[in-house]
């Protein structure tokens, strides 16, 4: 119940939590799910389901919907994780936006550890990715080291709560 902008805890708030958890997790599922197939999902009407939709991005829970691709149909079946660290330690710490230029680089992900950055990146053939680790290098400034995807069990997996 809402009282001045309080929420109480109990079956009401977790009911809540619970269904913006499922909509979360529909959608990391299928991005295009429609607001119908959302409603009929989890029991909510239309209007509800959109509002909340909007609410969770409003919030940043929601920050995107990403289209998923088989990248092998496009061109792009090898897939590789790229770590990279400064050469020089006391240089800005600007890497991601020097490389953001790269549209081969699917994500970059700020990591503990002795590299400062793994990136995620998608090319056509091995050549492809040995010019794409001399682009990373020369613009950032940076030492990498890659690991190549030999296959994917799985990907995209909605979040379990």
């Amino acid at each position: 119940m809402r009282r001045s902008g309080v929420v109480r805890r109990g079956a009401t708030v977790s009911r809540v939590e619970e269904i913006d958890r499922r909509i979360v997790a529909l959608l990391a599922a299928d991005g295009r799910m429609s607001f119908t197939d959302l409603a009929k999902e989890t029991g909510l009407s239309v209007s509800a389901v959109h509002q909340r939709v909007r609410r969770l991005e409003k919030r940043g829970v929601i920050r995107g919907y990403a289209a998923l691709v088989d990248y092998d149909e496009i061109g792009l079946p090898l897939t590789a994780f790229v770590s990279i660290k400064p050469i020089d330690p006391s240089a800005p710490d600007d890497a991601p936006q020097r490389l953001s230029h790269l549209s081969a680089i699917e994500s970059c992900h700020s990591v503990a550890g002795d590299e400062s950055y793994i990136l995620k990146v998608r090319v056509a053939t091995p050549l492809a990715l040995e010019e794409l680790l001399q682009q990373i290098r020369a613009s950032a400034n940076v030492s990498t080291r890659t690991t190549i995807v030999l296959s994917t069990p799985y990907d995209y997996r909605a979040p379990v709560p």
